[in-house]
């Protein structure tokens, strides 16, 4: 297996939403975002999927080392190596790496966040800092893509708390705050023992309405003349708001499941979205 085909397997297998969304772009680019997509689920096992945060921490400072490693010009991993084989300048996208791996890092310092500004610097961190690398990838302004592509990477990370839910929630993270829960009366023990209210629905009804008004703005707030190198990140904006739609007329049963779009939705939402002007 060389490296392009152990980022597609691990950023995007058949089916999967990334998949569908990474076909929309420049047949040249899409090796690179590949990468980009493969590197951000490397970090998010790394905190998501150790139990042990002292583990965790080890395998950050690894990819810490290696990302210096990959500026330097002697990465080891394959992502990195993909990475090196298909970003333009790999030393200026360094110092956003860097920032990336910080904001994953906050995974292991707290499971839950007292309210949305505290919030919100996880989605910066996180969200808004990988979806800048992936626009900087195709923009045809590199230099005015973070302005605009990093509302629309925590928009997509509000999407990604209501859809995640019951799975975060069943390894400990709660990523609602907790006085949106104490305003809509809902427990943690509520949400981990998988506990359906009339109260869980009203606090799931505003989460998603925050999300879809969120991934709307940051769509509409696209420069004109980036829609066409965008297909990626519009896909994937276009393919939250139908999965959040289905969330709601499913009456937010997220606890105990994971709800998903057909195969085939998928490809019809990312394909539509990507030639919508």
């Amino acid at each position: 297996m060389n490296f392009d085909e152990y980022c597609l397997q691990k950023a995007a297998p058949p089916g999967s939403s990334t998949y569908y969304a990474l076909r929309q772009a420049p047949v040249a680019r899409q090796p690179l975002l590949t990468a980009l997509f493969a590197l951000r689920r490397e970090f998010e096992e790394t905190v998501k999927e150790t139990t042990d945060p002292t583990i965790g921490r080890t395998k950050l400072a690894w990819w810490q080392k290696e990302a210096a490693a990959l500026a330097a010009g002697e990465p080891t991993h394959p992502v990195s190596q993909a990475l090196a084989a298909h970003l333009p300048d790999v030393q200026a996208e360094y110092p956003a790496l860097q920032a990336l791996i910080a904001g994953f890092e906050m995974d292991l310092d707290q499971a839950r966040y007292l309210d949305y500004p505290n919030l919100r610097r996880y989605m910066a961190g996180v969200g808004g800092n990988f979806a800048s690398v992936v626009a900087r990838a195709t923009a045809r302004d590199p230099s005015q893509a973070q302005v605009w592509a990093a509302p629309l990477g925590e928009a997509l990370m509000l999407a990604q708390i209501v859809v995640e839910l019951g799975n975060d929630a069943r390894h400990g993270r709660i990523y609602i705050p907790i006085d949106e829960m104490q305003r809509y009366n809902v427990t943690a023990a509520d949400l981990i023992n998988r506990k359906y209210t009339d109260a869980f629905t009203e606090l799931m009804r505003f989460q998603t309405a925050r999300a879809r008004d969120a991934i709307r703005k940051a769509l509409d707030a696209l420069p004109v003349g980036e829609r066409h190198s965008q297909r990626t990140l519009r896909a994937l904006g276009a393919l939250a708001l139908a999965l959040l739609d289905e969330i709601e007329r499913d009456g937010y049963h997220v606890l105990h499941q994971r709800i998903a779009l057909t195969p085939i939705r998928k490809l019809w939402v990312a394909w539509r979205a990507a030639r919508k002007h």
